[in-house]
């Protein structure tokens, strides 16, 4: 080579492209990591939403009073009251310990006076978050729950 002449690149030479490479490949797969571990995190929030649910909706079904009992052939009968399910529920949810970040008791109500359907709603936080780009997302679940004599 000349070193009067300017020195000309071969097109052929692939000289520093794994250092971008390299580079592209790390970030993609921090970002695959950061979306795992959040997609986990939103699915183990929702089981435990849906958990306390469950239970607020089992003991809602167990707010019948002696009296509202009776005898229907050869099954017992009982009648579930809206303000007894809501009462019920909201005692649950006081008494339960939970983390639960925005619980609230959207709807706690009997519709057919044989079940108790419980709907809460929660906020779940992305684990990897920063005052630039919060990320947070509404939770809702709905449990029923029905008491039966046997």
């Amino acid at each position: 080579m000349n070193p009067e002449q300017p020195h000309r690149t071969d097109p052929s030479d692939e000289t520093g492209s794994t250092l971008l490479l390299t580079i592209f490949y790390c970030v993609l797969g921090l970002a695959l990591v950061l979306v795992v571990v959040s997609a986990s995190s939103l699915y183990l929030e929702r089981k435990r939403l849906f958990t306390l649910a469950d239970g607020a909706a089992l003991a809602a079904a167990e707010a019948w009073e002696l009296d509202s009992v009776r005898i229907e052939g050869e099954r017992l009968e009982l009648e579930l009251d809206s303000v007894a399910v809501a009462d019920a529920a909201a005692d649950y949810l006081g008494d339960a310990g939970h983390s639960l970040e925005g619980l609230e008791l959207v709807r706690a109500a009997s519709d057919d006076g044989q079940s108790a359907t419980i709907t809460l709603r929660a906020v779940w936080h992305a684990p990897i978050s920063t005052d630039f780009v919060p990320v947070t997302v509404p939770i809702e679940v709905t449990a029923t729950a029905r008491s039966v004599f046997h």
